[in-house]
């Protein structure tokens, strides 16, 4: 419950502080070497069925129709701006795989580090996110960096809440934090 908490209260002084504008994060991604962490379209409910295994769809909590929108909506969004997009790493869950491919092809590449660790104990939880700042502190483009992952991925990395297919503009500071640019949404 404490660590509930502590989530809730970040979210709630991240939205409160005033975060950056969505201009502010459309002209970060103008610009190449941008991250932009994503979260996965609309799949209705919480978590995964019991069963659940990451090989198989039929097994996990997919995108809907509204969920395809939605990613269809946010890559018009990225061709219209003309951002070129350099890669697009997802977790291996099969919702932020088909969020990926339909907003930016298929050119997707797996990156377990972006799993989500829901329901997972801390010391997991801390790895799995510091292994992801390291990897994402070394992106350099050329283009925007996408990573597609889950709420609890993105919530740990930046303290910021994301709605279905939102997503948060970040810069890597030299200590190693995410600093939020801003944010977008389809």
């Amino acid at each position: 419950m404490h660590t509930l908490f502590r989530v809730l209260l970040a979210c709630v002084s991240f939205f409160l502080a005033g975060a950056a504008s969505a201009a502010d994060a459309w002209a970060a991604l103008a610009r190449p070497g941008a991250v932009l962490l994503l979260r996965h379209a609309t799949a209705p409910g919480v978590g995964d069925p019991p069963g659940f295994r990451l090989g198989d769809c039929s097994t996990q909590r997919n995108l809907d129709d509204e969920g395809r929108d939605e990613a269809r909506r946010l890559g018009d969004l990225f061709r219209r701006r003309g951002i070129q997009v350099g890669a697009v790493w997802t977790s291996q869950w099969c919702r932020t795989r088909e969020t990926a491919r339909l907003a930016f092809g298929d050119a997707v590449q797996d990156q377990p580090v972006f799993n989500s660790f829901f329901g997972a104990d801390a010391v997991q939880r801390d790895a799995q996110t510091r292994q992801a700042r390291e990897l994402l502190a070394r992106w350099r483009g050329p283009g925007v960096l996408v990573a597609v992952t889950h709420q609890v991925n993105i919530t740990a990395l930046t303290g910021a809440g994301m709605g279905s297919a939102e997503g948060v503009v970040v810069r890597p500071r030299p200590d190693g934090r995410l600093e939020v640019v801003g944010t977008v949404q389809p």
